[in-house]
């Protein structure tokens, strides 16, 4: 075999690799039953925070460790637990996207995404591109 066919095949080996490796890691959506169904795989939850249950967070005890109790889009409500420090206005976000994996009685999070509040007002969309009532004050 010449060199360049070896360089190649090398080439497409790990290319190869590469894809598998990230098909086989990427989470997938579930909820937190069908997690707990699987433990040893990292799912991506979403759901929403539980506002009448406690965020534990004591910077002053571990600044890189909080928890929180999340509903998924089943109802199915879960402590998670997340070790890295707690998001600027996390008690903001509508909706919340986790990913890791279950543990005994929590999910144990490695990543966080929030859906926070838009900051535009949606309500009051003009009708009409040039409507004169939409236009704010000089």
């Amino acid at each position: 075999m010449k060199t360049s066919h070896i360089l190649i095949l090398l080439i497409l080996v790990t290319i190869i690799a590469v894809v598998v490796s990230t098909l086989t890691h990427s989470g997938t959506y579930a909820d937190f039953s069908e997690a707990a169904l699987k433990s040893s795989r990292d799912f991506q939850i979403i759901g929403i925070l539980d506002k009448n249950k406690p965020i534990e967070y004591n910077p002053g005890k571990n600044a890189n460790q909080f928890s929180f109790y999340m509903k998924d889009e089943k109802g199915i409500e879960k402590k998670v637990v997340y070790n890295d420090a707690k998001p600027h206005d996390f008690e903001k976000s509508e909706k919340i996207v986790v990913t890791g994996h279950m543990e005994k009685d929590y999910f144990q999070a490695k990543s966080l995404l929030l859906k926070c509040p838009s900051k535009y007002n949606t309500e009051k969309k003009p009708e009409k591109f040039r409507d004169k009532s939409f236009q704010s004050n000089p």
